[in-house]
């Protein structure tokens, strides 16, 4: 029977000449049967495993359902692009602490993406997409929708990419309202904002509970949004002395905040 240990158990094959374990490629399931002895890789997790990663017979490899539940397993045989995988361990996936949830304004073009695969590679938890007053890009209707989905694939694939057992969240488009609501019962609200008086420094980072951070858009925030953003809890704070894109924001804010906090510890 599979032994089970806490997220993070070693799997994988030492790397001569560093002394170090490589861990083992990630990937995705809907499911993970909590009593078989056995996970099936199909589809295109199955296709990617068997065709782009080459994996065989013996490889160690992780399969999560992108929540709280995970495996670490090894191969057992390829047949085509579809995997069956024993499992050895199963992994208990903490909740993270503390959650980082950054309410993102739409950007331009495909920096939307972009922004998305940084936060997911960095650690971001749930990223809100927001249609802020001076957002050039619109969701409407079945474009909404694509690019909605193309934000979810963004964050799905860059979780992969950096051996994430919990995959990032996408949420749906959110409103003004929406935003200043989540930013009421977090434990720290953060507008980045240029002109703020203060900058990161001047934080207490909370090591549990919720901490939203808000980007603006190109543009920059209407001052109607940041009363409202404010009101509702936030802090406006100043990111260093330059001025970041919208999609690359939201990551440097992270990862500032997972260094100063403990997170990265």
């Amino acid at each position: 029977m599979p032994s089970t240990a806490a997220e993070g158990s070693p799997l994988g094959e030492p790397n001569p000449g560093f002394g170090v374990t490589t861990s083992p490629p990630v990937f995705f399931v809907e499911v993970i049967d909590a009593e078989s002895d056995e996970v099936v890789l199909d589809g295109a997790e199955g296709r990617h495993a068997a065709t782009v990663r080459r994996l065989a017979v013996g490889e160690a490899l992780r399969i999560s359902d992108g929540a709280d539940t995970a495996i670490d397993g090894r191969v057992v045989e390829v047949a085509g692009e579809r995997l069956r995988v024993a499992v050895e361990v199963r992994l208990e996936v903490a909740l993270p602490a503390p959650e980082f949830v950054v309410v993102q304004a739409l950007p331009k073009g495909d920096r939307g993406e972009a922004a998305v695969s940084l936060m997911a590679e960095v650690g971001v938890d749930r990223i809100v997409p927001w249609e802020a007053n001076r957002c050039v890009t619109r969701w409407r209707a079945a474009r909404g929708a694509k690019s909605l989905e193309r934000w979810r694939s963004a964050a799905r694939e860059a979780s992969k990419q950096s051996r994430r057992l919990r995959r990032a969240q996408v949420c749906e488009l959110a409103t003004t309202s929406d935003v200043c609501a989540l930013l009421a019962s977090a434990d720290l609200a953060i507008i980045l904002h240029e002109g703020a008086a203060q900058g990161f420094s001047a934080l207490a980072i909370p090591g549990q509970g919720v901490i939203a951070i808000v980007v603006g858009p190109e543009g920059g925030l209407t001052d109607a949004e940041l009363s409202a953003l404010s009101a509702a809890g936030g802090t406006p704070i100043r990111l260093g002395e330059g001025i970041l894109r919208t999609s690359t924001a939201g990551a440097a804010s992270v990862a500032a905040l997972s260094a100063a906090g403990g997170r990265w510890g």
